[in-house]
């Protein structure tokens, strides 16, 4: 059985809420999506030189602090807008080096990698106490190195919504059925593709369709946060954005009436680390 928990939230709030940048920059392009061009490398410039800007300027309005992913990558390519980030008391969390996907990679292969980010961060003063996998993919050694490396979180995962919970190796086994290991000492902070800006927003040829109408985006995203408040106590509210996505004109707007809504309907901004903090186990 899952091993869940319950947030801690503040006397007067009802929900935790988090809302994760991932700034991928040129890295998604290129680790994601194979993309070398100089037109897919400007939508990840897009997103460092106006996106983040626009969102540091949001957060500061509305006085909230959250958690930044970001690949070893984008630090040495935006190396001073990630100072920004840090100077304006964000979180930062370990994202990869190049937005890797780890699924296929050897264990050897997968540890150069979370190697490679943390002495990222170590060059702009940062030691994380949180991972969350490029594409949100895990390879069957993810866990044991996230382990060894003494993350206290993830943020990738999808066994849960609102609930954070402790993941589980999986022995997969097609003819038998799958046997899950013991819970690990990781707290997941699950992740959702539902409360993800990309998916719908950010058009790439011949892959996502891209382009949807944001107010469709909004009415799902204010639905959730609906449902964590009226039925679910104790719940974290995980939304994912990109500083190149929802840092177009249209989608920042649409970003800060969310907030504007959450904020007088119980919401608790806060960092993917605070909320790690604020797990209570729950009795299964």
């Amino acid at each position: 059985m899952q091993s869940t928990g319950r947030v801690r939230i503040p006397e007067g709030k009802k929900v935790a809420v988090n809302i994760g940048v991932d700034f991928d920059a040129a890295s998604v392009w290129y680790g994601t999506f194979g993309q070398t061009s100089p037109a897919y490398l400007a939508r990840g410039e897009f997103g460092a030189e106006v996106g983040v800007p626009r969102l540091l300027n949001l957060f500061e309005k509305y006085n909230i602090k959250t958690t930044f992913c970001i690949p070893g990558h984008t630090i040495d390519t935006h190396t001073e807008t990630v100072k920004d980030i840090i100077k304006a008391g964000h979180e930062i969390c370990h994202h990869g080096y190049a937005h890797e996907n780890p699924t296929n990679m050897s264990y050897e292969q997968e540890e150069v990698i979370i190697l490679k980010g943390l002495e990222a961060l170590k060059r702009v003063g940062i030691e994380p106490v949180g991972y969350r996998s490029p594409a949100w993919d895990y390879s069957p050694n993810t866990l044991k190195l996230l382990e060894k490396y003494n993350f206290k979180y993830d943020s990738s995962l999808m066994g849960n919504d609102l609930y954070p919970y402790r993941p589980r190796e999986v022995n997969v086994d097609f003819d038998n059925g799958n046997t899950f290991g013991p819970p690990s000492d990781i707290i997941e902070i699950p992740v959702s593709w539902y409360l993800d800006d990309f998916p719908t927003q950010e058009y790439v040829i011949g892959g996502g369709e891209g382009l949807r109408s944001n107010t469709e985006v909004y009415e799902r995203w204010q639905s959730i946060f609906d449902y964590a408040v009226e039925h679910v106590e104790g719940a974290c509210y995980i939304l994912t954005v990109h500083p190149q996505t929802i840092g177009r004109a249209h989608n920042i707007q649409m970003l800060e009436k969310l907030i504007r809504y959450m904020e007088e309907n119980g919401a608790w901004f806060t960092t993917l680390a605070n909320i790690c903090s604020a797990y209570e186990e729950s009795a299964n």
